[in-house]
């Protein structure tokens, strides 16, 4: 068994135990849930404890960890039993079965979805269409089942009420090609399920306004979503191969039931056409007439009457007693639950059928059956089914016990072991009690229901007492008169392998008899509703016909269990025992007290000393040597001996244990666990050392595997990038050959991307050829236009994306006062005054000059000239022989703001001066762009001395004059004909004309 199940989790089979007692079941039992551990094995059975909770042990993977596995390579759990059931199955071409009961809530349906989806998954590798089908029919068949046969109890909220019997057929390669369902005893409990249409059914959302469904609604369960539940039930049908119609139908008849339950009947006084009985609501009896397809009048009649033929052939109708008709409706109610349930079985059963299947030609099909059974049941009441199901529970245990000495039996003589006889307590006597032909209680109670007069359960009592008052596991009041746990004349007690049971006889003549009259199955054979009808095929018989009294339920439950024995007895059978931990349906707890009776009644113990009546644990050779062959010398890690039998009697003979064990003609037999325990202790010792070996040497393959693929790698990687190299060098000079040639220097070429390692080289290379380019084209620039072309450059550094249009495509003529193009007028007079401020200043150059409007601080805009030279930025006034106003040095100018626009507004920011707000105008040509010039120059200049010149493009410029602080902004208008300055609030805007 695998190694991440240590000793601390608890031995994982029972029959590994020390002792079989109670207590060290118990204990094993209470340490394994403790540590997570819901699976324990004994022998090749399987117990399971329900965790009330999601655990992750199911899935994909968990599927293939056990997928071909034998039953011991890997922890105890249900895919093991599903696997080794399939193997048997597949290997031997026998028929195998995997038996699942316990109580109610201890996880049995929860077991058989869990062994339904690893035999879907484990099967059809090849996807065909026809496997597909039965395997999606087999899955969503249980979602439609526990819809309709489980129910809502205080013990259980899903609680089967049904027995399953579930035969997987498989082909000669071992998938599936179709199934059949049998069910056993379905309780009638009604559950209520939420419908789309409650109008159209005439039902109310809340389940407790019906009878039938209001125990199970005074059960609040806050984690249950009916809705969804409801949509799965429907889209499994849908997906099995139910019609939309068959669907509506099935609601209609289950809305029936539900209005029938509530139907109440009243006596009167009065004679009125209907006897003394009648219904106290009769729009319930239109609700049934609607839903069911048939008359109002014939649906009231076989509720307050019955017709009875007498012996000649005449028709009498016969009135109902009020109490009569309770019983009639009930038991309408439940007949018409029942054949719905097995019309639905039968429905699903057609769908998986193996189809066009010949022995001949395709070999024989084998079959794996799956039995989710109710288990033994003991309540502080237990009636009619409990008696049922506690004596099929009989028959089972019965028939497990003979199976497993059997297989016990069969095992040693294949193996050439001498049998020894096992005591073991056979409860054939139990059986013979409930079932033996005319004093058997299923006989008498028979009989009591068929005599004439009115026979009661006290009578049938007396008369169980009559026949079994020497029976030694028969007993009651009347023959135990000092036992006060009975009642007088109500119970009786049977001694159960499981323990004692009083049964309570109140309702067993009831229950047991056919209450349903031939009315009602001519009344639904006769229904519009063809879904109905079909259900009702001895409805057609007449009144007239004389024919058999109807079997009774326990004769028909009888009958079944010998069927279910036979088929059971046939096939090699796999077990699952479910315990339920607690009552309260909590994850984490094990009531101990709860468990050991469950134990009791399973018979667990029983089976773990039939298991160890003489061998506790037997291997086959190639198996055991497999796990222990590293604790011997002569066996590790591979032995030279004759055979592997001779291999073990060596190992075992250096261990000292060869007087404990048997050697049988393919598998060793251990009597002892303790030679188990001691081999397993050497094993675990080992187990490290061989691990830390294991590891060393594949660490040292891997980091030798991958020492190899990095040099390769490494060498490929070299050698992909010289490649690429030359090839990329090779590109660049075929591309660049003609890049000397005027006048564009390879302006137009296009660069290859370059491979990863020589982008920073191409980087550089395509710096340095925008240099090489640069000189080239400077080469042939006249010295006279360096100076414009270094301004426009700074005015590019300055401009470039954030002005549309800056004038770099026009000459820069600077000084353009002096020009007599720009200043016809004055240019004479400027030129004096010019020469007068450069023998006062001393300025070299004159950088810029221009007529300006300039607006300021108190609101008033003026025509004004701006003269900027490389010592100082003067403000002129033109009216006035170009008289200075204003002299600011140059190197205090910090910066200048321009908008965005065509506009020629610009502020110039001056330290410790107030900023200058001016707009460049009377140009020639009108509106000449000159912003980019004035620009470029004081860029030029300022660079040209080595320091910083600030240049901010903003559509709204923020200035400072005399500390206030305003903003100015452009508007264009189409009207205005010269630029000027409106100032409102505290802000100056340019009315720019627009074209």
């Amino acid at each position: 068994m695998e190694d991440d199940e240590g000793p601390e989790c608890g031995k994982p089979d029972f029959v590994l135990l020390d002792q079989v007692t109670m207590e060290d079941f118990m204990e094993n039992l209470k340490l394994r849930f403790e540590k997570g551990r819901i699976y324990t094995y004994i022998g090749e059975v399987l117990v399971s404890v329900n965790p009330y909770q999601e655990l992750p042990l199911y899935g994909p993977e968990a599927i293939a960890r056990y997928q071909g596995r034998e039953l011991y390579e890997r922890p105890p759990h249900l895919y093991a039993v599903a696997n080794a059931a399939y193997r048997a199955m597949k290997r031997r071409s026998r028929d195998t079965c995997i038996v699942i009961s316990g109580e109610s809530g201890a996880g049995k349906t929860e077991a058989s979805k869990h062994i339904m989806q690893y035999i879907a998954a484990v099967t059809n590798p090849s996807q065909r269409a026809e496997v597909e089908r039965v395997k999606d029919v087999l899955l969503k068949s249980t979602c439609v089942l526990e819809a309709f046969g489980n129910a809502r109890t205080n013990r259980n909220h899903n609680s089967s009420r049904f027995g399953k019997y579930m035969d997987i057929n498989f082909d000669f390669k071992g998938d599936p090609v179709g199934g059949h369902i049998h069910s056993y005893l379905l309780e009638k409990v009604l559950r209520g399920c939420e419908d789309e249409e409650l109008q159209e059914l005439h039902l109310q959302r809340n389940p407790a306004v019906y009878n039938f469904t209001r125990q199970g609604a005074g059960l609040n369960v806050l984690d249950i979503d009916e809705k969804s539940h409801h949509q799965a039930v429907t889209e499994a049908m849908r997906v099995i191969g139910f019609s939309p119609e068959e669907v509506a139908s099935v609601h209609r008849i289950l809305a029936a039931i539900l209005h029938l339950g509530n139907i109440e009947f009243v006596e009167l006084e009065s004679n009125l056409e209907q006897g003394r009985l009648a219904v106290t609501e009769e729009v319930l009896v239109d609700h049934v007439a609607e839903l069911t397809a048939t008359p109002r009048e014939l649906v009231l009649r076989c509720l307050l009457a019955r017709t009875v033929a007498s012996g000649g052939r005449e028709v009498i109708e016969k009135g109902h007693t009020a109490a009569e008709a309770s019983y009639a409706r009930d038991a309408c109610a439940k007949a018409v639950y029942q054949r719905l349930f097995e019309w639905v079985v039968d429905r699903i059963n057609h769908v998986m059928e193996p189809r066009d299947r010949d022995p001949r030609r395709d070999g024989k099909d084998t079959v794996i059956g799956v039995l989710d059974i109710y288990g033994f049941e003991v309540f502080p009441v237990n009636s009619f089914e409990q008696f049922c199901i506690n004596y099929c529970n009989e028959k089972l245990q019965q028939l497990f016990i003979q199976l497993i000495l059997k297989q016990e039996q069969e095992e040693y003589e294949r193996e050439g072991i001498a049998w020894q006889t096992v005591e073991y307590f056979n409860n054939a006597t139990i059986v013979d009690l409930v079932e033996r032909p005319h004093r058997g209680i299923l006989s008498v109670l028979d009989e009591a229901c068929s005599t004439a007069g009115p026979i009661t359960d006290r009578i049938f009592l007396q008369t169980l007492d009559t026949h079994h008052r020497h029976h030694p596991h028969y007993t009651s009041r009347q023959l135990c008169p000092t036992d006060k746990t009975m009642e007088f004349g109500r119970d009786f007690r049977i001694k159960h392998y499981a323990g004692d049971v009083t049964y309570s006889v109140e309702g067993f003549i009831d229950k047991n008899r056919d209450f349903l009259f031939q009315d009602f199955k001519r009344l639904l054979y006769n229904s519009k509703d063809p879904t109905l009808r079909a259900m009702w095929p001895d409805g057609q018989q007449d009144i007239t016909e004389v024919t058999k009294r109807p079997l009774t339920a326990g004769t028909l439950f009888k009958n079944s269990m010998v069927a279910l024995v036979e088929n059971l007895a046939s096939k090699e059978p796999f077990y699952v025992r479910c315990i339920k931990p607690n009552e309260d349906k909590v994850a984490g707890k094990l009531d101990e007290g709860h468990c050991r009776h469950q134990v009791a009644y399973l018979g667990l113990l029983e089976n773990v000393r039939v298991r160890r009546a003489g061998f506790a644990s037997r291997q086959p050779y190639a198996r055991f040597l497999l796990r222990y062959k590293m604790t011997c010398e002569y066996t590790w890690p591979n032995h030279l001996l004759g055979s592997d039998k001779a291999a073990v009697g060596a190992l075992l003979e250096q261990h000292g244990l060869q007087g404990d064990v048997a050697f049988g003609h393919s598998k060793l037999f251990i009597r002892s666990p303790r030679t188990l325990v001691t081999l397993e202790q050497s094993r675990a010792c080992l187990i490290p050392i061989i691990v830390l070996l294991l590891q060393k040497a594949w660490r040292g393959t891997l980091a030798r595997r991958r020492c190899r693929r990095l040099r390769a790698i490494y060498t490929i990687m070299r050698c992909f990038r010289r490649h690429k190299v030359r090839a990329h060098l090779t590109e660049l000079q075929r591309r660049f050959q003609a890049a000397r040639q005027p006048p564009h220097y390879g302006r137009d070429l296009v660069w290859p991307p370059p491979p990863t390692v020589l982008q920073p080289f191409q980087d550089i290379c395509q710096a340095l050829f925008s240099r090489w380019r640069a000189r080239q084209l400077v080469k042939n620039i006249p010295p006279s236009d360096m100076a414009q072309i270094k301004a426009k450059v700074a005015a590019m550094a300055a401009l470039q994306e954030l002005r549309q249009d800056w004038g770099c495509r026009r000459a820069w003529a600077r000084d353009y006062l002096s020009s007599a193009t720009d200043n016809p007028t004055a240019s004479g007079l400027f030129a004096q005054r010019l020469k007068t401020l450069r023998e006062k200043d001393g300025f070299g150059a004159v950088l810029f000059s221009s007529h300006v409007r300039k607006v300021n601080r108190f609101n008033k805009s003026r025509d004004r000239a701006l003269l900027l030279t490389d010592r100082h930025l003067y403000k002129l006034e033109p009216g006035r022989q170009y008289r200075v106003m204003r002299a600011v040095p140059l190197d205090a100018v910090t910066g200048l703001s321009v908008t965005s626009g065509r506009d020629q507004l610009v502020v110039l920011h001056a330290r410790g001066y107030d900023d200058l707000v001016v707009c460049l105008h009377r140009s020639q040509p009108p509106l000449d762009n000159r912003i980019g010039e004035l620009v470029g120059v004081l860029a030029a200049h300022c660079q040209g001395e080595g320091r910083a010149l600030e240049v901010r493009v903003s559509d709204c410029i923020p200035l400072t004059q005399r500390g206030a602080r305003r903003l100015v902004s452009v508007e264009p208008r189409s009207e205005q004909p010269e630029p000027d300055f409106r100032c409102s609030r505290g802000a100056f805007t340019l009315l720019w004309p627009s074209c």
